[in-house]
């Protein structure tokens, strides 16, 4: 699968310098071990991250060079609130189940921010409340509704009037959701410092080496590659991303693809709007806008039912004049705002609204870590973290919310 294209952002912010990172090679020999990641961004580098501190034998594995796919495409807004409001959770999956997967949301952002201090490579983890707008009088309606129960549960939201948001953004909504406990962070320095966090911990990472053939029993499993050396393990977790389904299809899982920008640094001394805080809106597809720690401004949305590589490019050009558009509409003091950076990729999402961990009979002993939708890195912190103890112990109290979606 050709996942992503165009003229990426994150990569030009980090360059390798430690001896671990740039020496990662293709696998050259047969290995045993107990666990193998299969994939290296940001669900893969979670996993190495959890599982490194077990005192497992972990081995991971990444086709291409380490953190190139989806993750270096990623727009690294971490927020609790989901694509799918908790009203509709809770329409859904009941109370407790769908205020239990917000929690966890809140709590993985906290993890994230522990994470972060952790690693040695600066993830830009930065600590942002989020603000989510009506894009109709439909989206008005849906705030009320969210705001209610939100604040019934205890999540840290306010709601902003119209004149509040003309007095702190300058703009003309209804009506808008002010969340905190949010943050943003660079996705592809995150991968990067949690694979180093890990392989000085024992973690074995090879690149350029593709699983070709997967033979699972009750005993485990055995990976053939195409470097024609086999590992032998306990158990596999594919963490791949989308690609992840051209293993296995899931019926959950729906693909779409999407574009994203980032502006020349426009930024200096003084905030891009009010508390340079995350932004998006009610509608489907959003649009949504986040600051850099180099003064750019991202903006990304724009969604298209299609995942074919050629046809989501070919409308690349269009789509980034369109997201400057869009932040020149919201912001016209950002007039000059000029995409230096554009982008188009596979996204992924689930018709239950959750991510999803999935076992499959074909694949005995091999776990799929799906951490679909808007909030990714979020999902990969949760669904990891379970992970860990779902094969190191055999059980986590909240594994059967995302393994029965």
């Amino acid at each position: 699968m050709k996942s992503i294209s165009g003229v990426l952002y994150w990569p030009t912010t980090y360059i390798n310098s430690h001896p671990e990172l740039d020496n990662i090679k293709s696998l050259d020999e047969d290995l045993v071990c107990d666990f193998v990641i299969v994939g290296s961004g940001e669900s893969g580098g979670l996993s190495a991250y959890f599982l490194s501190q077990t005192g497992a034998k972990v081995v991971l594995l990444d086709k291409r060079k380490v953190a190139h796919g989806s993750t270096s495409a990623n727009t690294g807004l971490l927020q609790y609130t989901n694509d799918k409001s908790l009203n509709s959770f809770i329409n859904s999956f009941g109370r407790e189940k769908a205020v239990r997967h917000y929690q966890l949301c809140v709590e993985a952002i906290k993890g994230i921010e522990k994470m972060s201090k952790k690693i040695e490579i600066d993830p830009d983890f930065i600590k942002r409340k989020s603000l989510y707008y009506a894009s109709d009088l439909d989206g008005k309606e849906n705030i009320e509704l969210e705001y209610k129960v939100l604040t019934e549960h205890g999540f840290n939201a306010e709601l902003f009037t119209k004149a509040q948001i003309k007095e702190k953004f300058n703009f003309t909504k209804e009506l808008a959701l002010f969340t905190g406990d949010d943050a943003e962070v660079n996705p592809y320095k995150c991968a990067h410092g949690l694979l180093l966090y890990a392989m000085k911990r024992g973690l074995k990472a090879y690149s350029d080496t593709e699983v070709t053939r997967i033979i699972g029993s009750k005993e485990g499993v055995q990976l053939f590659t195409n470097t024609k050396h086999t590992i032998r393990a306990k158990k596999v977790i594919f963490a791949g991303g989308y690609e992840s389904l051209e293993v296995k299809s899931e019926k959950n899982a729906v693909l779409t693809s999407t574009f994203a920008i980032a502006t020349q640094p426009l930024l200096e001394n003084s905030n891009a709007w009010y508390e340079d805080c995350l932004i998006w809106e009610t509608a489907r597809p959003y649009l949504y806008l986040r600051t850099t720690v180099d003064g750019r401004i991202i903006v990304g949305g724009l969604d298209e039912p299609t995942i074919i590589p050629e046809k989501r490019e070919s409308m690349l050009f269009h789509k980034k004049e369109q997201l400057i558009k869009n932040l020149v509409e919201l912001f016209p003091h950002h007039k000059d705002a000029k995409a230096e950076f554009y982008w188009t990729g596979a996204f992924g999402g689930t018709h239950s609204g959750l991510p999803m961990i999935r076992e499959y009979n074909e694949y005995p002993n091999c776990l799929f870590l799906m951490a679909y939708g808007g909030n990714g890195t979020v999902y990969s912190y949760v669904l990891a973290k379970i992970l860990k103890d779902l094969i190191t112990v055999g059980s986590h109290p909240d594994a059967h919310l995302y393994m029965e979606n």
